[in-house]
C-alpha cells in the first residue's frame, strides 16, 4: 500500500486569460478548480494508474472538505487530520505570461502535529510513505525529520520530495528515494542553477547516496531528469510542446515513477513513462490524462551514462 502525506494541501484555481492588467476588472475566459498539493497530485495520478493508495495531511474549512470529497470520488482513501481555519487556495493565471500565488494555509497547533505522527506510526511495516511538499504554519522542519526516524524505525519505505534543507539531515535514516529538481539540488549544495552540469548532478547525486539516500531521481524540467541509483546512473529527455502550467509537473513524473515500479516495470520504463507524464502535464491545466501521457511516450530518449562500477 501507497501513503502520501501532504503537510499544506490547496486547491489550485487556474484561470485563462488574455492579459493581465492592474487597476481593472479581468475577466478570464476558462477555470478550473482542483485538489492539490504535491502529494495529492500523487495520489491522484496513482489513482489513474490504477494502484490503491491513501492521502494524508492537514485540511479546514469549506476549501478542506472540497478536497477530501474530490478525492473520494477517485476512489482514493483519506486519512485526513482537520485544523481550525481554511485550507489554502492558490492562483495560477495563464495570460501574457504565467502567473502564480500561493496562499499560507492554516496554522496547525502541536496537539495536531502528534495527532499526524500517531497515524503514521500506523502505517503498517513494508508499506511506502510518500511526503511531498511545502509546511503550513505551525510546523517546523524537523517535522520531516521526525517523520524519517519513525519511517526507518517501522520500516516504511519513505519518499521525500521536499525543498527543505533538512533534507540532509533525513538521509542517515535511508529514505527509499528523494527527488530534488535541478533548482532544490543547486541549493541544498550552495550552487547556483548554472552550476548543474549534467556531471555536477551526477557527482552531487553519488553524495547524497553515500549520504544514506537509496535512489535520486533529479527532475530538470525541459531537460528531463537525471536518475541514480547503486547500481545505475540513466539520463532521460523531456518532450516538445507549449507550456501551459508547469505547477504540477514535478509530480505528475514522481508519482507516475513510482507507480510504474509499482506496478514492477523496469527504472527504464518508469523513466520514461514519468518524463512523459511530467511534459504532459505541463502541457496541461493541471495533471495530465493517462492518454497524453502515452502520446508522448514516442519522443523520449533515455540513456544509462553510468553501470555500477562508478560507485565501485
Amino acid at each position: 500500500m501507497i501513503y502520501t502525506l501532504t503537510p499544506n494541501p490547496a486547491i489550485d484555481l487556474y484561470v485563462g486569460l488574455d492579459q493581465l492588467k492592474p487597476s481593472v476588472v479581468n475577466r478570464t475566459y476558462e477555470e478550473d478548480y482542483q485538489p492539490n498539493g504535491k502529494a495529492i497530485n500523487i495520489s491522484i495520478m496513482l489513482s489513474k494508474l490504477g494502484i490503491t493508495n491513501t492521502a494524508m495531511g492537514f485540511i479546514g474549512g469549506f476549501s478542506g472538505e472540497f478536497i477530501e470529497q474530490e478525492l473520494k470520488e477517485m476512489s482514493i482513501n483519506t486519512s485526513m487530520i482537520y485544523v481550525k481555519g481554511i485550507t489554502r487556495i492558490n492562483v495560477f493565471a495563464n495570460a501574457d505570461k504565467e502567473y502564480k500565488i500561493v496562499n499560507k494555509g492554516p496554522l496547525v497547533p502541536h496537539s495536531k502535529i502528534v495527532e499526524m505522527l500517531e497515524e503514521i506510526r500506523r502505517i503498517p511495516t513494508n508499506c511506502t510513505l510518500c511526503v511531498s511538499g511545502s509546511l503550513p504554519r505551525g510546523i517546523k522542519d524537523d517535522f520531516y525529520i521526525e517523520i524519517a526516524k519513525i519511517c526507518h524505525q517501522k520500516n516504511i519505505k519513505l519518499i521525500l520530495d521536499i525543498s527543505s534543507h533538512v533534507l540532509l539531515e533525513c538521509l542517515k535514516y535511508k529514505p527509499l528515494l528523494i527527488k530534488p529538481n535541478d533548482d532544490e539540488l543547486a541549493s541544498l549544495f550552495q550552487l547556483s542553477p548554472a552550476e548543474l552540469t549534467e556531471e555536477k548532478i551526477m557527482e552531487l547525486n553519488n553524495t547524497l547516496l553515500k549520504m544514506g539516500a537509496q535512489q535520486v531521481l533529479v527532475s530538470r524540467g525541459e531537460k528531463g531528469a537525471i536518475y541514480s541509483s547503486p547500481q545505475r546512473i540513466v539520463k532521460v529527455s523531456s518532450a516538445k510542446g507549449e507550456v501551459v502550467n508547469t505547477a504540477c509537473a514535478g509530480d505528475a513524473m514522481l508519482s507516475t515513477f513510482i507507480g510504474k515500479l509499482e506496478l514492477n516495470e523496469s527504472v527504464e520504463d518508469a523513466l520514461i513513462y514519468a518524463s512523459a507524464a511530467g511534459a504532459a502535464t505541463a502541457f496541461s491545466k493541471g495533471l495530465c490524462s493517462l492518454s497524453h501521457i502515452q502520446a508522448l511516450i514516442s519522443d523520449i530518449l533515455i540513456e544509462t551514462l553510468k553501470e555500477e562500477s562508478f560507485y565501485g
